[in-house]
């Protein structure tokens, strides 16, 4: 099994480390933040401050690099990667792909990169709050990119399968999509949802000592994730801009429209029954019965066949060699 050089402990990042170890793995991670270092080291994991030595070391291992770390500092990371191991085999777990994807190419383009998305987290931050077991059963989203128009490679598919194993080994499914795709969805699906707790929880908190004491299940599980720490939604959110815009136009048109009705007419059927009917077709479809697939990564349309599988929502659960077994609805 390839080596994982982890820079960042958080959550996510201390996760993939405590996951990447517990599968048998040679791992270290990095993190400028003291108190996480010191805190991995007492729990028995090789962790530095130094991000330079532990690029030079993952570069003399030809390790595999995970960039664990908020979207606003990648940049600033990526510069260090550049340096120190700028032919690594690298991926990320950052919430928006397309704005690291270029950022990559701009400063790492020597770098073999995949870009990744676990969809598993928790309202809780930082090294106390990781456990190997937080991606067991998630789908963890591997990007793929087809070759462009001027020429420039498409994903690196060593990149992308030493990645999906280490999703693999982590207990997670495995998606592919390219950037843009990704970042549309996850508008819809995570971004939205986030900025919506945080309008419920103002609206909520409105009420003074009386809303608090008659609050309930459907307030908590709609305000959960609004305890995630500031910083690290608005750099999703503010991160995903282009793709998080016309989503939330979307939604406050349909607020808007409810609003309208309630006011001229008093009734709410339109919405709450279309909310009804489009929650039930979204359990429908994750219970939809799904097929076997398989697919050989030395194939010459193997690229074609990972995207045209993650467009229909298809993922894969293991993978042999370079043959990787899955299933799609």
């Amino acid at each position: 099994m390839r080596d994982v050089c982890v820079i960042g402990l958080g959550l996510i990042g201390g996760s993939v480390l405590r996951a990447a170890a517990a599968a048998g793995r040679s791992c270290w991670g990095v993190s400028d933040s003291q108190a996480d270092v010191e805190a991995a080291g007492a729990d028995g994991y090789d962790a530095t401050t130094e991000l330079g030595h532990a690029l030079d070391r993952a570069a003399e291992a030809d390790a595999l690099v995970v960039l664990a770390v908020p979207l606003t500092a990648v940049d600033e990371v990526l510069r260090t990667v550049g340096e120190h191991a700028p032919h690594c085999l690298l991926t990320d777990v950052t919430s928006v792909k397309a704005p690291v994807r270029d950022a990559v190419a701009r400063l790492a383009p020597h770098a073999r990169y995949a870009g990744g998305h676990p969809m598993a987290g928790t309202a809780e931050s930082g090294w106390k709050a990781a456990t190997a077991s937080l991606f067991d059963g998630a789908t963890w989203v591997v990007c793929a990119e087809e070759p462009a128009a001027d020429d420039e490679p498409g994903t690196d598919l060593t990149a992308w399968r030493e990645t999906a194993a280490l999703a693999f080994d982590a207990g997670a499914r495995v998606l592919a999509l390219p950037a843009l795709a990704h970042d549309g969805t996850v508008a819809r699906t995570s971004h939205l949802p986030h900025l919506l707790a945080a309008v419920l929880a103002n609206v909520a908190a409105g009420g003074g000592p009386l809303a608090a004491a008659l609050a309930a299940g459907s307030l908590r599980d709609g305000t959960r994730v609004a305890g995630t720490r500031p910083e690290l939604v608005r750099a999703m959110t503010e991160g995903n801009r282009g793709a998080l815009l016309p989503v939330l136009d979307e939604a406050l048109g349909l607020l808007g429209a409810a609003r309208g009705s309630l006011a001229s007419t008093g009734g709410l059927a339109a919405t709450i029954d279309a909310g009804n009917e489009a929650a039930t077709t979204l359990m429908r479809q994750q219970e939809a019965p799904r097929t076997p697939v398989t697919l050989d990564l030395r194939a010459p349309d193997a690229l074609e066949g990972l995207l045209s599988l993650g467009e229909r929502g298809g993922w894969f659960t293991a993978i042999d060699g370079d043959v990787l077994t899955g299933e799609v609805a």
